[in-house]
């Protein structure tokens, strides 16, 4: 039997499910679409590689509130420029301390962007192009962590205690001396802070590693608050 004739049939029955704009079961709908997607995308491809519990909370959380913000607003009539305007928003929000790798910032975009898709688009018009919007998000991710999945280059936070090596002439020095004292392969060092009263500095070392960034980019973050 050709399943695209019993999709076609589905869609358009209202006797199975009514998928008017602001009915309950449009909306549980386009939710169990958007959290399959969510699933499949966080918790079997980023968690099983990366291994960050905080991350996999916060790319659930932000992507149901989008999806949860965005439904409300395509019933209030609103254009998908306010949606994307809200996307723009929840993107620029930061902790005070914690930098959010590059890496991880992608899946916060196609976490927020999944929740846009399919909280505003309108499934019964466009429901293949959702289902192949999903899949495209999700199989370039995929292709990505198979092709780039060699060493990368990521950072650690570290107190250092050697200002006289601060110096740009004393540059290469610096970086041998964080390379015996840490074993890291670093590549470059970047000065956050320096504290002349406690004779002490805040760094940005990166340096190439083949494990999960995580381990790396978001440690030692809790830093001095007597700042």
């Amino acid at each position: 039997m050709d399943t695209s004739i019993i999709i076609d049939s589905f869609l358009n029955s209202n006797s199975v499910i009514n998928f008017t704009p602001g009915n309950i079961s449009d909306f549980l709908f386009r939710f169990l679409i958007d959290i399959i997607s969510i699933t499949i995308l966080v918790r079997l491809i980023y968690y099983p590689r990366h291994k960050n519990q905080d991350y996999v909370f916060t790319y659930f959380i932000f992507n149901c509130l989008i999806f949860i913000v965005c439904y409300l607003l395509n019933n209030a009539k609103m254009m998908f420029g306010v949606a994307f305007g809200l996307f723009a928003i929840f993107s620029i929000i930061r902790y005070r301390t914690v930098s959010i790798p590059i890496r991880e910032m992608g899946y916060f975009f196609t976490c927020d962007t999944l929740g846009i898709i399919n909280s505003m688009t309108n499934y019964q018009e466009h429901f293949y192009e959702i289902l192949l919007s999903n899949f495209i998000a999700i199989g370039l991710v995929i292709l990505l962590e198979i092709f780039f999945k060699n060493e990368q280059q990521v950072f650690r936070s570290i107190n250092y205690d050697k200002l006289e090596l601060l110096r740009p002439e004393n540059r290469l020095i610096l970086m041998e001396d964080l390379r015996k004292r840490t074993g890291l392969q670093v590549t470059d060092v970047k000065v956050d802070r320096i504290d002349l009263v406690k004779n002490i500095c805040r760094l940005r070392v990166y340096f190439l590693s083949d494990v999960d960034s995580d381990n790396y980019s978001v440690s030692d973050q809790n830093e001095d608050d007597d700042d």
